[in-house]
């Protein structure tokens, strides 16, 4: 999730914190909070812990809506199960049949 890294910073800042102070009033690593800060970039779980810390809504750290990723309708789209895909399984079915009965044949012309 994309935040204000400005915002998070001056939240930080202004209550004199260090980012490991932060990180252990969070219940998150040092990196996390370096991450945050550098590249603005959160899990929803992260940033549900900033705004309990600074006792924020999300909206004041950029944070006003979850993004999902964009899934191209390709792949979304589902299509109904044809008989060709049952193609090769039936194949096979019958191959493995047609050599168990010529073996089981030849077997017992032996």
């Amino acid at each position: 999730m994309q935040i204000d890294a400005a915002k998070a910073i001056e939240l930080r800042n202004k209550r004199g914190w260090t980012q490991q102070h932060l990180a252990d009033a969070c219940a998150v690593s040092l990196r996390t909070i370096q991450r945050v800060e550098k590249d603005g970039i959160a899990s929803q779980e992260t940033v549900a812990a900033l705004c309990s810390v600074y006792e924020i809504e999300r909206q004041v750290i950029g944070a006003d809506s979850v993004t999902t990723p964009k899934v191209s309708n390709a792949v979304n789209q589902q299509r109904s199960p044809s008989w060709l895909d049952a193609l090769p399984m039936l194949i096979t079915l019958l191959l493995g049949m047609a050599i168990g009965i010529g073996l089981t044949l030849w077997l017992t012309n032996r």
